[in-house]
C-alpha cells in the first residue's frame, strides 16, 4: 500500500482556506479520507450551526484529499479539477463536523483512461456527520484529471484556463 500520511499536511500547506478554517485530517488512503471541521461561532449561520458554505467546503476538501491520495503519482502530467458537485442537507448541523469521502471507483480505472489520452472523471461520495455521529449532509463531487499541456502541474498564480 502507498504511504498517504503526507496528504493532510499537503492540503493544509497548499490550500490556504483549509488552515484558515481549521480543517484537520484523520485517516487518508487512496480510497477514503476523513476531515474534521471544528466548531467556531464566527462560522455559524442564523440558526447557530456551521454555515452551509463551511459544510460544503469541508466536504469538497475531504473529496480533494482522497483525490490527491489516489492520484498523486500523476500530478506532474494532470491537474485535478472539480467538474460539478451536489449537496443535500438532511439535518441541522451543530458543533464540530466530520466528513468521510470515498472514491466511487478504482483509481486504476481512472488512470487507465488518462493513459489512453482521455480526460477522465471520477466521483467522490461524501457523508458529513455531527459530534454525535448523526448524518447531517450527503454530497457528491465529480472531479476530472485535466492533462497538463506542458507536462507540468499548474503553479500558483498561473493563468491557464480549464
Amino acid at each position: 500500500m502507498t504511504d498517504t500520511s503526507w496528504v493532510g499536511a499537503a492540503m493544509t500547506q497548499t490550500v490556504p482556506w483549509v488552515s484558515e478554517v481549521g480543517i484537520t485530517f484523520g485517516e487518508t488512503t487512496a480510497g477514503r479520507a476523513v476531515a474534521h471541521l471544528p466548531d467556531a461561532a464566527g462560522r455559524h449561520n442564523h440558526v447557530g450551526g456551521p454555515h452551509a458554505a463551511m459544510i460544503f467546503g469541508l466536504g469538497e476538501t475531504a473529496s480533494g484529499a482522497v483525490g490527491l491520495a489516489a492520484f498523486a503519482a500523476v500530478m506532474e502530467r494532470a491537474t485535478p479539477l472539480v467538474v460539478r458537485s451536489e449537496i443535500g442537507y438532511s439535518r441541522l448541523a451543530k458543533g464540530p463536523l466530520t466528513a468521510v469521502a470515498v472514491l466511487d471507483r478504482p483509481a486504476a480505472e481512472v488512470l487507465a483512461e488518462l493513459d489512453a489520452g482521455t480526460r477522465p472523471e471520477f466521483t467522490v461520495s461524501v457523508t458529513i456527520t455531527d459530534a454525535q455521529d448523526r448524518e447531517t449532509t450527503r454530497m457528491t463531487v465529480v472531479w476530472t484529471l485535466r492533462p497538463n499541456r506542458s507536462g507540468r502541474p499548474l503553479r500558483a498564480g498561473s493563468r491557464r484556463s480549464t
